[in-house]
């Protein structure tokens, strides 16, 4: 694609784009549910600003715009993959419902929702990643690859709870395989 042709598509796209991301994100807000605190943590460690407003909302297929020319460049400019997992609009993020509360999944879509916040909205990184879906694809967008290596080392982590004989609540959380345990003793109320 020429670079004049593809300045004009991105031009007449992107408020139609932006019209599409703005009414779906309203739908994840008012319909969706807020992060679980071990989601927040994340959020704040993938640099989300303001997790409290993030919103997840599980759907049996996530959407994909239905205006003709958003339609035809969505399929034909390899600006998602064919059944995608998740999407995140700014502060709401939809989770196919087969994954739903999946942690690698929700930590990629977290950074993206860091990337709205760091960009400035809606506009400004829909103009950023369709730019680089059209120029490099999807998978190869630079904006993808900081999700995806951002999400990774997230995800190798996993807390595990249980009660001990002393009344006490042991969470530990354990960080790949051969690296540190980190132990944190609570006392619960008689």
């Amino acid at each position: 694609m020429q670079a004049q042709s593809l300045s004009s598509q991105l031009q007449v796209l992107l408020p139609l784009a932006v019209e599409w991301a703005t009414e779906q994100q309203n739908r994840i807000l008012s319909e969706g549910v807020p992060l679980s605190l071990r989601e927040l943590a994340d959020a704040l460690r993938v640099g989300v600003k303001d997790p409290d407003r993030v919103r997840l909302l599980q759907v049996d297929a996530v959407p994909s715009p239905t205006h003709p020319a958003l339609k035809a460049a969505y399929v034909a400019g390899n600006l998602a993959p064919a059944a995608p997992r998740g999407l995140t609009l700014h502060y709401g993020v939809f989770v196919r419902a087969d994954h739903w509360r999946n942690r690698g999944l929700i930590v990629h879509e977290l950074v993206h929702t860091a990337q709205y916040e760091r960009l400035g909205g809606i506009e400004p990184f829909l103009r950023q990643y369709l730019l680089e879906c059209v120029t490099v694809g999807y998978s190869k967008s630079p904006m993808e690859k900081e999700a995806v290596s951002l999400a990774a080392p997230m995800v190798s982590a996993s807390w595990v709870v249980r009660l001990t004989p002393a009344s006490e609540v042991c969470v530990t959380l354990i960080v790949g395989v051969s690296s540190s345990t980190l132990m944190l003793m609570i006392a619960l109320p008689d």
